[in-house]
């Protein structure tokens, strides 16, 4: 009996030091992805080359056989879903650097001059000593063949300004690479000054004005701008189903519309109500021109937003919905956002700090009323809590402090779709007491089923910029400008093009996930929301499969179809 205890327990402890092993491994190869892919961002400062792109795909290929050579079944579930989601990860990118390389090649004609510039580039980066007459009399040749090159790229117009912007980011990124090599020599080596500065300069001025001719050398039947002066790039239909599945999200963009048209009919049907209820009867809009004028007086909205804040954590911890650390309590502030910063973003941000939204005296009139009107203190009742507690604000302490290696992972769908659940959890619990509040909390509501209808058909190119900005004045009741900052900031914010659906679409999935487990009694309220905020910012639908215990395979395809249509 003795010797089989022993037996049992070195088995055990076998069993237990493989997991660790493989743990391990895992853990090291999602660190490993992301320094390896900044390492070589750094090593190779010209991206927009074939060389970038060769030296890119060839290491994703060499990484996805680190990931084959791994034992998935030795893994814990915990294991598995890391395993899972940097596969994912590296298929995505995988994916979305082929289709950047692709554009590269369709306009890389453009630089069929400078193969000696590159040449100069990768002499730079071994740290070569390299020939100033000869560097100084290639630089004045190049400056004669870019010419040339000019001349025979002028005669054919790219088919669209995207192509267009392609070939000026080429010869941007060749610019500023070619420009760090010389600084790397000018001065250390005396000789190497004398011959090559003036030349350079020469060349410098004549790249520039390529690169600008190049942006602009584009067919007429190419529309870049509406008449909004928004610019983005439509991603079309391939991709957005691409990018729906790296986010685990099973369905079509069209389907996606119709899940917001039906939230939307939703909202339409409580804004009534609410209406009704001010004396407004079916006139909801006059309804929203009532709240939009209760704004508070210049220099009353950072105490405004305060007192919002403190009423969001009283209400949470009254109804001990979910564990607030006194540290997440203390530590958030406030500061005030720019003019220059409303006109991409008239609303608040938030995280650790607030960025309140608010007119200096800078500011037109017409821009003064609009922002204190789109950020009343019955607006800002749902958007306060969603910056800071329990939205972005306590979002991100606990990243910082749970599964903090998975920000490799990072999703909208976690992040906004967290903060929007609470909108919605809000909502069923009773934290808009008056009408006002409601319509303040539904304005946000339509604001986000309008997102996914109006930034899904830009990139499947069925609306334009200014057809979006009227969508959000007419159909939400936005103010102009602010209608117009939001398209802007959806599309040349440097956003994904996911992302504005990710506010509603994760928060449905979070709903959904609630109902599976909170109301079938596997856990307490407060149990489910400490407990998706530690599995850190991943796809919600892995969430779902850690919290379910589900059993997971290496090959795992994202299935969870968490609305009915």
């Amino acid at each position: 009996m003795k010797n089989f205890k022993v037996k049992g327990f070195l088995s055990l402890l076998i069993v237990l030091l493989v997991h660790v092993v493989h743990a391990q491994q895992v853990y090291n190869l999602i660190h490993k992805y992301g320094e390896d892919k900044n390492a070589l961002y750094r090593k190779y400062p010209v991206n927009e080359s074939a060389e970038f792109y060769n030296r890119m795909v060839k290491y994703h290929d060499e990484f996805n056989n680190e990931l084959k050579a791994v034992n998935f079944n030795n893994l814990s579930k915990d294991e598995k879903a890391d395993y899972i989601l940097l596969k994912n990860q590296v298929e995505k990118d995988l994916y979305f650097l082929k289709i950047e390389q692709k554009e590269f090649l369709a306009v890389a004609h453009v630089i069929d001059f400078a193969d000696p510039i590159y040449k100069f580039i990768n002499e730079r980066a071994g740290g070569r000593k390299v020939n100033a007459e000869q560097t100084a009399k290639m630089f004045d040749d190049m400056n004669r063949s870019l010419s040339a090159n000019q001349k025979k790229v002028g005669g054919l117009p790219f088919a669209s300004w995207q192509e267009a912007d392609k070939a000026y980011q080429i010869i941007t990124s060749l610019r500023k690479g070619m420009l760090e090599a010389f600084h790397f020599y000018k001065n250390y080596d005396p000789l190497f000054t004398w011959w090559t500065e003036r030349p350079l300069v020469v060349l410098d001025s004549s790249m520039t004005l390529y690169a600008d001719f190049l942006k602009q050398n584009f067919k007429n039947t190419s529309v870049k701008d509406d008449g909004s002066g928004i610019i983005g790039r439509p991603i079309g239909r391939e991709a957005i189903i691409k990018s729906l599945q790296t986010e685990f999200i099973p369905y079509t963009p069209e389907e996606l519309i119709a899940i917001a048209q039906k939230q939307f009919a939703w909202c339409d049907s409580e804004m009534l109500k609410a209406s009704k209820e001010m004396g407004f009867g079916d006139d909801w809009k006059s309804a929203l021109e009532r709240v939009k004028n209760s704004y508070v007086a210049p220099g009353d909205q950072p105490a405004m937003v305060v007192g919002l804040a403190e009423d969001a954590v009283k209400f949470l911890e009254e109804r001990d919905l979910i564990t607030i650390p006194p540290l997440a309590k203390e530590t958030w502030r406030t500061r005030m956002m720019s003019p220059a910063a409303q006109k991409i973003n008239p609303f608040f941000l938030g995280g650790e700090e607030i960025i309140i939204s608010y007119p200096t005296n800078t500011m037109e009139h017409r821009e003064k009323m609009m922002s204190m009107r789109g950020n009343n203190p019955h607006f800002s009742k749902a958007t306060v809590q969603h910056e800071l507690i329990p939205g972005h604000h306590l979002q991100q302490f606990m990243q910082r402090r749970y599964k903090p290696y998975r920000a490799i992972f990072e999703t909208p769908f976690w992040i906004e779709g967290w903060a929007l659940y609470w909108e919605m959890n809000l909502w069923d619990k009773g934290f808009a007491k008056s009408p006002e509040d409601r319509i303040g909390m539904l304005f946000w509501r339509m604001h986000r089923c309008a997102r996914i209808i109006f930034s899904l058909n830009y990139h499947l190119e069925k609306m334009t910029p200014q057809q979006c900005i009227d969508f959000l004045v007419n159909r939400v009741g936005h103010e102009y400008a602010n209608a117009e900052a939001e398209v802007r900031r959806s599309f040349m914010g440097g956003y994904g093009p996911l992302y504005q659906i990710a506010y509603m679409i994760g928060g449905l999935q979070l709903y959904e996930l609630k109902k599976e487990i909170v109301t079938a009694g596997k856990m307490s309220e407060k149990e489910f929301h400490d407990a998706v905020l530690k599995e850190n910012c991943i796809p919600i639908e892995m969430i779902r499969a850690v919290l379910l215990e589900q059993e997971l395979k290496a090959d795992y395809k994202t299935n969870w179809k968490f609305i009915k249509l």
